[in-house]
């Protein structure tokens, strides 16, 4: 009677083994998105700039309902005007001889006679030429953004994606880590849209998180430092976005870690500056409020900024913190 349950047992076990070995050998969407950065790129569009573009439109896509989401790997996605040209009588025209006649931008990458929006190779292909038109500089990859967009707050954070791809080597960059460190003594609870008096009525934007005076305070992602300095309502307080369009705000820091500039790129964990009671007040005013730090989190749309909620992510980073040590 035990023989009849041996192979149903061994098929088990073949599927098990096969799925695990194919799972494996099957390239993550990252992998696969980068695999067509490199293919694309040139000496004059390096793939992070390619990559860049494609996590700008990924992030507003996720947060916009007035824009079509990708169900693609790559989410460059052009008007119907500049693929096919504003003066085609034929918007959704895949033909490269017709497309180039009227002006358009869009290109067979792919080489299989159909300049199609949809088409991955098509896409960056097409935005690869459109970039290189305008040469191989910073600088110009920067006027190309502008002629794009329109807009100087996405031109600025799209180039500090690229930055961070560039400085990272790795579009890999969802990791996170929670601001102080666990085994330091520490308190917080979720207080958003709580009342704040000083300097006018106005509302709780993110959590405090009490500690003592000089503990290290930590960055939470990887990121560039986008503001640094005092503030009257945050005291010294260090701004860092990261590659999502979230911006990362610590406030009223003691003091900064020493070395550190604006400008800088930081991974989760690093050390950017320590506990205090800075601000209420004029520069160097402290002591107002019991030592803890503010942290509060802002979403870019590529049209407005707005806070949200961090308590959450703040639960899950401790969380995952722990657990890892």
């Amino acid at each position: 009677m035990r023989h009849r349950y041996i192979l149903p047992l061994y098929i088990f076990f073949l599927c098990f083994v096969t799925f695990n070995i194919v799972s494996a050998n099957t390239p993550s969407d990252n992998e696969q998105r980068m695999n067509y950065f490199l293919k694309y790129e040139n000496e004059s569009v390096p793939w992070y700039f390619l990559a860049a573009i494609d996590q700008f439109e990924r992030n507003i896509q996720q947060v916009r309902t007035d824009i079509p989401k990708s169900d693609g790997l790559i989410s460059i996605q052009f008007s119907q005007e500049f693929w096919s040209g504003i003066v085609n009588p034929e918007p959704n025209d895949t033909t490269p001889e017709t497309i180039t006649f009227f002006g358009g931008n869009g290109l067979d990458g792919d080489l299989d006679g159909v300049a199609n929006p949809s088409n991955t190779d098509d896409v960056l292909y097409s935005m690869n030429t459109f970039l290189s038109n305008y040469g191989s500089s910073e600088k110009e990859f920067e006027l190309a953004l502008w002629d794009y967009y329109k807009k100087e707050e996405t031109v600025r954070q799209i180039m500090s994606i690229a930055k961070m791809y560039e400085h990272f080597e790795t579009i890999d960059l969802d990791k996170h880590a929670f601001p102080i460190p666990t085994q330091f003594n520490f308190s917080y609870k979720g207080t958003w849209g709580a009342k704040r008096g000083w300097g006018g009525r106005r509302i709780h934007e993110g959590t405090d998180i009490f500690a003592s005076y000089g503990v290290p305070v930590l960055a939470t992602s990887y990121g560039i430092i986008e503001t640094m300095g005092w503030n009257d309502y945050g005291g010294w307080r260090i701004g860092i976005r990261d590659n999502h369009n979230t911006y990362h705000y610590f406030a009223h820091l003691a003091y900064y870690h020493k070395g550190l500039k604006q400008g800088d790129l930081v991974a989760p964990g690093d050390i950017i500056g320590y506990v205090g009671s800075s601000g209420y007040g004029k520069k160097g005013t402290s002591g107002r409020f019991a030592p803890h730090l503010h942290y509060g989190m802002y979403k870019y749309n590529g049209r407005n900024e707005w806070a949200f909620d961090p308590y959450p992510s703040l639960r899950n980073w401790e969380t995952s913190s722990k657990s890892t040590k």
